[in-house]
């Protein structure tokens, strides 16, 4: 199944850019539903494709429907301005290096939106490879805050967040942030977070995969695991995968699921 494009603003009060989201493909579960995972694709790739990738992974978890959006396409900085696929623009990863708050902004509350319609007794979460995996833990750091980059509310109650080869944008001011507030202290603390990454990753370097980790941990997020895989590159393998499905199963508390 799959919807047609979406097209949102930033939220910004300024003048603001608007983004044309690609297609959405929804791959749904063969169980009983109980858990909903918006799946995200990393620069230059789309939902087609991790939907392929998340049909397979049904025979581990049958009880979770995976939505699986396609970025809008825009120049994009670090390939020279080449247009692509990008949930936002991204110039060369460092940590004091600019940040596209308002296409981070415009994707999660994209990816908010889609998840906006799940019915109540099923639990949420969101995944992603690479700059989904970014979207995804900046998705986050909003649940905690409880808003946006822009200020404002973000109002869906994520159950997990899965990070594969990423980074976490905005880790500068993230602690200062939720440890002003009591709320988002608290909401930092019950979201449990899975992050995984190679150590030989020549696209995303390790380094940036262990920094969010532990940027995240010291900002409050107490359930957050990261794991290493010896050997591997920027892509993912079947034994990374499976770790993903019985963490899901595990934190989601999914009944019935077969590892």
């Amino acid at each position: 199944m799959s919807y047609s494009h979406q097209t949102v603003g930033s939220g910004s009060r300024a003048a603001r850019r608007t983004f044309e989201f690609g297609r959405t493909h929804v791959v749904r579960p063969k169980g009983k539903h109980q858990a909903t995972i918006v799946w995200l694709h990393g620069l230059g790739d789309n939902g087609s494709r991790c939907s392929v990738v998340n049909t397979h992974r049904q025979s581990k978890v049958k009880q979770i429907k995976w939505i699986c959006p396609t970025a809008p396409t825009r120049p994009v900085a670090i390939l020279g301005g080449f247009p692509c696929t990008a949930w936002f623009d991204v110039g060369e990863l460092s940590d004091d290096g600019p940040e596209d708050w308002e296409g981070l902004d415009a994707s999660a509350a994209h990816i908010a939106n889609l998840l906006s319609t799940e019915p109540a007794d099923v639990k949420v979460g969101i995944g992603g490879f690479s700059m989904g995996a970014a979207v995804a833990l900046y998705s986050a750091t909003c649940c905690a805050l409880g808003r946006y980059g822009n200020g404002i509310p973000y109002y869906v109650n994520l159950r997990a967040v899965v990070g594969l080869s990423g980074w976490l944008p905005g880790s500068r001011n993230l602690r200062n942030k939720i440890e002003g507030s009591h709320e988002a202290a608290r909401r930092a603390a019950s979201l449990p977070i899975l992050l995984t990454h190679g150590l030989c990753d020549d696209v995303v370097p390790y380094k940036y995969g262990e920094k969010s980790a532990n940027c995240l941990s010291i900002s409050g997020f107490r359930h957050l695991t990261f794991k290493s895989f010896e050997g591997l590159g920027h892509y993912t393998v079947p034994k990374e995968m499976d770790e993903v499905c019985n963490w899901l199963t595990a934190r989601l508390g999914l009944e019935g699921s077969r590892a």
